[in-house]
């Protein structure tokens, strides 16, 4: 899903707005990039919930080159801020409420994405757990009492390459 450059990404210093026509340009190149922002999240969201995090994880370089591009526009709009509120407030307007959709969107899939990782974490710990456990003898002391053993920390390791 590569998509092709736009001079807004170049890192080069970028002119100001000087008509109504290049804002227009702008808000619509800036909703594209949200949209297909989104459109990727909401796969990886569908992803992880699903547990396959190894396919989510493939949709990283779409994702930053997405971000990327986002950081970028949001870059011009904010250079150009004074100019699109004096000429085109409505489309400032109608962007502000395009984000903050956008920004409900991504508050989702951060919220799944802490709770696979919390998850994955809590089982990963509670084989470990489990392992020293297992691992330690189990012993008694001489009033009859279960004794703690000595508690060996057992390595784990953890294949990512699932």
């Amino acid at each position: 899903m590569t998509r092709p450059h736009s001079p807004q990404q170049t890192a080069a210093p970028v002119p100001t707005l000087s008509t109504p026509e290049q804002a227009q340009k702008l808000a619509a190149h800036l909703i594209d990039v949200m949209n297909g922002l989104l459109k990727l999240v909401e796969r990886e969201t569908e992803l992880v919930r699903a547990g396959k995090v190894g396919e989510a994880m493939m949709l990283d370089a779409d994702k930053t080159d997405l971000s990327r591009r986002y950081v970028a526009a949001i870059g011009y709009l904010k250079q150009n801020q004074r100019y699109l509120s004096q000429t085109t407030p409505e489309l400032m307007t109608s962007l502000h409420r395009h984000h903050d959709v956008f920004r409900a969107m991504l508050q989702v899939n951060l919220t799944v994405l802490a709770t696979a990782h919390a998850v994955s974490e809590g089982i990963v710990r509670g084989v470990n757990s489990e392992m020293a456990r297992r691992a330690s003898p189990q012993t008694y002391t001489a009033a009859g009492h279960r004794a703690a053993g000595a508690r060996h920390a057992t390595p784990l390791s953890v294949s990512r390459a699932l």
